[in-house]
């Protein structure tokens, strides 16, 4: 996508990072590729957790529109993490004003955790989700979706899934937003912070 608009299409990026899970989660296309195969089996075992805010409006969508293959209804295996606490710029950066209670209602011990966050950019919030993760429990593999990827990383995590790669100035940050029709918006700004 270029980088000179200041806003993308947010909903055709989330189509396209559904079908990306949709594919790597439960396609099996070559019952001799051992890695889908476990994929397919594991589907049962599938939870989705996202990280507050966007990243939580994506996986409420993703569970939404995949819950009948995850073998239950829409949103049943489906958490919500805040990493606020676990950051390591929390002594830096202080406390987020809205700090939202993490919502893990299913056993993470041996399940397959699809990460959900809306902007991939140091590393360092994916770092400090995998961390509350295991508070919670020792998840048998973790796969990490973004909407968008901006590079920028600091630490080596890479997402499994993702829908844009964008560069931006150091000084601009991608901004997703949710209308009250729940509808998603991506925005390129300024960062003030």
């Amino acid at each position: 996508m270029p980088t000179s608009v200041k806003q993308f299409d947010a909903e055709a990026l989330y189509r396209d990072l559904l079908e990306q899970v949709r594919a790597g989660l439960f396609d099996v296309t070559d019952v001799a590729d051992a890695a889908n195969a476990a994929n397919a089996a594991n589907a049962a075992n599938v939870a989705i957790v996202g990280i507050h805010s966007g990243g939580a409006w994506l996986a409420e969508r993703l569970a939404a529109d995949l819950g009948p293959e995850l073998g239950g209804a829409p949103g049943g295996r489906l958490g919500f993490i805040d990493v606020s606490f676990y950051r390591d710029d929390y002594a830096k950066k202080g406390l987020h004003a809205d700090v939202k209670p993490s919502q893990i209602g299913f056993d993470v011990d041996r399940a397959t955790i699809l990460l959900v966050d809306d902007v991939l950019n140091t590393g360092r919030t994916t770092r400090a989700a995998i961390n509350v993760l295991f508070d919670y429990g020792r998840p048998a593999r973790i796969m990490l979706a973004a909407l968008a990827d901006r590079g920028g990383r600091e630490l080596p995590m890479a997402a499994d899934f993702v829908a844009a790669r964008v560069s931006l100035e150091p000084t601009q940050a991608l901004v997703l937003a949710r209308g009250a029709d729940g509808t998603l918006s991506l925005t390129i700004e300024e960062d003030h912070a």
